[in-house]
């Protein structure tokens, strides 16, 4: 069973950035539901869907395999629900964890989150300096709901 055990953070400075250029990333869903959110995902060169189950705490099912980068244009354009998710991705090492920091953009202009995969829930870890507050389990965070409700429209909602 392939399992993902991810914690959510808001960025809360620039003092993470590199000359590292990072990864520009499209990415669409095919489908979004409480319990599945199927995903297709550009970045570079490469492609894949990925299927994603229900988040419980900060764990849930997660199959992810390799398509064609064609076809995966093909589904972006053709099959997924707009707007596309547009970011650019960064990795960087922090006391000895990969963080990948995703820089939105489109839509979701100006949100930037930091994501670490555990091997455990209850896994203690260091947190970088740059790093703000956890949104693990605000849903309005989850890609797949800043389709239906991107970032730029979070402050129009609040007033």
């Amino acid at each position: 069973m392939a399992q993902e055990i991810e914690r959510k953070f808001l960025v809360k400075d620039d003092s993470w950035r590199s000359p590292n250029p990072g990864v520009l990333y499209r990415q669409g869903y095919l489908t979004r539901q409480p319990d599945l959110a199927i995903r297709v995902r550009l970045g570079g060169d490469r492609a894949w869907l990925t299927l994603k189950g229900a988040t419980v705490g900060v764990s849930r099912l997660e199959y992810e395999y390799a398509i064609p980068p064609g076809e995966a244009q093909e589904m972006l354009d053709n099959l997924c629900e707009p707007p596309i998710i547009e970011k650019r991705r960064y990795q960087l090492t922090y006391e000895g964890l990969t963080w990948e920091i995703d820089e939105f953009f489109g839509e979701n202009q100006g949100l930037i989150v930091a994501e670490v995969e555990l091997e455990a829930e209850e896994q203690a870890f260091t947190p970088p300096p740059w790093l703000g507050v956890e949104v693990s389990d605000d849903p309005r965070y989850y890609n797949a709901n800043l389709v239906r409700f991107p970032y730029s429209q979070w402050e129009e909602s609040a007033g």
